[in-house]
């Protein structure tokens, strides 16, 4: 079941990629963005995750930490996030187990419509970002949480396709 806007948002405690505890009462206090995306070899996800990085500073500035989350397992997730070097938490949740608290879908319209945007695909791929094997649902489709400092849910994005994230426009808006 999806999540509305202004519920509070699931509480979790998990490990990262680098064995550090990452429990969302941590960051109490302080704009949080949840993300969730398909499995490690994605490049579209590979993208994003990239898109993330180059503005951490500038969001991290307005008070903004974040969290994603791959169905992939920690081990495959170093293999391919090691060359990115996220200044945020990385969790392998390869049971989906965080995914259903949070009511991330599936769908094969929005794997087809997302593996058929040439222009993202292109950028992915210009960055490096190859297709690789699938440790996941192919058809899982992005979500994104951005939640106030109380864990309330300001924002649930839902991605229409594999590729579809709340734009960074619109993430720099709500957390003015």
């Amino acid at each position: 079941m999806r999540l509305k806007e202004n519920s509070t948002c699931p509480i979790f405690k998990v490990k990262d990629i680098k064995g550090q505890d990452i429990d969302l009462r941590n960051y109490k206090g302080k704009y949080t963005l949840v993300s969730f995306y398909r499995y490690a070899s994605c490049p579209l996800c590979n993208l994003r995750i990239s898109e993330l990085i180059e503005n951490e500073p500038l969001l991290k500035e307005k008070g903004l930490s974040m969290i994603a989350f791959f169905e992939s397992s920690n081990d495959t997730l170093n293999k391919y996030m090691e060359k990115q070097k996220s200044p945020f938490p990385i969790i392998g949740d390869p049971k989906r187990k965080i995914y259903k608290n949070f009511g991330v879908e599936a769908s094969l319209l929005g794997y087809i419509i997302g593996g058929l945007n040439l222009k993202r695909m292109s950028k992915a791929f210009s960055k490096g970002f190859k297709l690789g094997k699938s440790d996941g649902i192919k058809t899982l489709l992005p979500a994104d949480f951005l939640l106030d400092s109380n864990h309330k849910i300001i924002r649930a994005y839902y991605g229409k396709d594999i590729g579809d994230h709340l734009p960074i426009e619109e993430l720099f808006a709500l957390i003015r």
